[in-house]
């Protein structure tokens, strides 16, 4: 057996976000505090003790500003005011106070890509062709042929502009026709943005992070994209759409944002950014930009040994940068279920827990998705139940997000799970009932006491770089330093028969899956599941 070691540079004082375990909050669905159906505020403080009996240290919440919610909050009319359904700036206080008081930072998302078009600024601009309000806008004549301006595409489907019948102008909108997208070349946008991030930090969050941050500017000439390109991967959109996303004046907000969040004490700024090439996504973190990016490609990879071990290979490269961090996620609330990917039912679950164990050894931050601590599959709705604006664009034809978002269930009670006392604004699947957060957490072999078992253990528990071990097809194997001396090795097969492993001196200190043991000599790994190991 030989080991290789791989990056893992730590300069300068240590940050909270630096290996940080964050849980996302999907707002509408973690809990609600007054009946109607729609997770809020109140209902996240309510629960706030359950975050820290599980063993995260801050969360991350999805929009909650005032919105239509024709994108269910990431269109938003004001992003310094609280949206009635989820409460009131009180309430986004209290929820601060209380989960500082607990031990938790608080992340809040901001979306400065677009604005809902019921915002101020975008009903000014539509009140006459001649408002200096459109220039923050992109609107433009029709092209040659009369009809939109390029051949740009919407990422929730078909044409990504809309005609103002008013003016005979088309706008722009990379996602849905209700999110027009600002023109970041003004400078009213920097400034309105600048206050923004002063009005919350000035509150007390503990960062941001910034959807669509790739997105912002575009070419300037809104040329058309080159033809003849193949979508590979919907989730990695910029690369088919190269003048839309990831254009170089980017950088230079995030520049000033930094200095902004920097002004503050230890607060933090990640993006996120949909490009396939981990090189790119790099760009965007380092002292003069980003903290963090998230880090996508494992989520849209198979559970594969060698893949695996080339992609985290290339991501602790990637963001070895100064004044960083690395992240690791497998689930959010756009992508399907990681226990759903690996499978489904008790395989696919056992495969997301060892997946997990995994990536809670790496250095760097770990962002989990509420739900994935019950083992929680993607919910298949009916179609009258759908209210994903992507499934509705594409007349049914696109899955849409639904599936990963219902709420949470709290109890195995049916009429609402302890989620609401009304009724639920998507509906609860069956899973609601033996993996509720009740029955769960009365289980000591159930998912949730996995993850609370493997955040406590984790906890300042591995330090240093990584060091690969050469185990054998199927096998990832890895070391770190423990901090009191020896070190720490995780094993994940990814195969689905038994292994022996050479690795003797082993103490079992965790494993995804029954069956796992360690002799002197050896470990026995079942397949589909990771282990963690105590060496002296």
């Amino acid at each position: 057996m030989t080991s290789s070691t791989g990056p893992g540079r730590v300069t300068g004082a240590r940050h909270w976000w630096q290996d940080a375990v964050v849980y996302q909050v999907y707002v509408r669905s973690f809990s609600d505090s007054n009946g109607d159906g729609i997770g809020d505020l109140p209902g996240i403080t309510a629960r706030l003790p359950y975050l820290t009996d599980l063993g995260v240290d801050a969360l991350w919440l999805t929009p909650f500003y005032r919105s239509p919610m024709a994108d269910h909050g990431y269109d938003i009319s004001d992003q310094c005011d609280v949206d009635p359904i989820f409460g009131t700036l009180g309430d986004a206080d209290a929820l601060l106070e209380r989960a500082h008081a607990l031990g938790l930072r608080v992340i809040v998302d901001l979306v400065p890509n677009h604005t809902s078009d019921e915002h101020r600024w975008f009903q000014e601009a539509l009140a006459h062709p001649g408002s200096p309000y459109r220039e923050r806008f992109l609107f433009r004549p029709p092209g040659a042929d009369g009809g939109p301006p390029n051949n740009w595409v919407s990422v929730f489907g078909g044409p990504a502009w809309t005609l103002d019948p008013a003016s005979g102008e088309y706008f722009l909108h990379l996602f849905d026709s209700r999110q027009p997208d600002v023109n970041w070349r003004h400078p009213a946008v920097h400034a309105e943005w600048e206050r923004i991030l002063r009005f919350w930090l000035d509150r007390g969050v503990d960062g941001f992070r910034i959807d669509v941050a790739h997105g912002l500017y575009k070419r300037a000439d809104l040329a058309d994209h080159p033809p003849g390109l193949v979508v590979e991967d919907p989730i990695f959109h910029a690369s088919t759409a190269p003048y839309a996303w990831d254009q170089p004046e980017v950088l230079d907000v995030y520049h000033r944002w930094r200095e902004i969040t920097e002004e503050y004490d230890d607060r933090v700024m990640v993006g996120e950014v949909f490009l396939s090439e981990l090189d790119r996504v790099a760009r965007f973190v380092g002292p003069k930009h980003l903290h963090q990016s998230f880090n996508f490609p494992l989520l849209a990879a198979p559970l594969d040994a060698t893949t695996w071990r080339n992609l985290i290979t290339a991501s602790l490269v990637a963001f070895d940068v100064e004044g960083a961090s690395p992240t690791w996620v497998l689930s959010n609330h756009d992508v399907i279920r990681h226990a759903t990917r690996y499978g489904g039912g008790d395989e696919g679950r056992a495969r997301a827990r060892a997946a997990t164990l995994t990536l809670l050894a790496l250095p760097g931050s770990i962002y989990l998705y509420e739900g994935e601590e019950l083992g929680l599959e993607q919910d298949d709705l009916p179609p009258q139940a759908r209210q994903d604006p992507i499934w509705l664009r594409s007349g049914g034809t696109v899955e849409g997000r639904d599936g990963c978002r219902t709420p949470v269930p709290w109890n195995s009670v049916p009429a609402g799970h302890g989620f609401t006392t009304g009724r639920p604004w998507l509906p609860l699947g069956p899973q609601a009932v033996s993996r509720s957060v009740e029955a769960e957490r009365a289980d000591a072999g159930s998912t949730w006491a996995f993850y609370q078992r493997a955040l406590g253990l984790r906890r300042g528990a591995f330090v240093g770089a990584v060091r690969w071990l050469e185990l054998g097809p199927e096998l990832l194997g890895f070391a770190r330093d423990h901090v009191d001396g020896g070190e720490l090795v995780c094993v994940l097969s990814t195969g689905s028969e038994q292994l022996t492993v050479a690795l003797p001196g082993s103490e079992v200190l965790l494993a995804s899956r029954a069956g796992t043991s360690a002799s002197a000599r050896d470990v026995v790994l079942p397949g589909g599941a990771a282990v963690w190991l105590r060496r002296t």
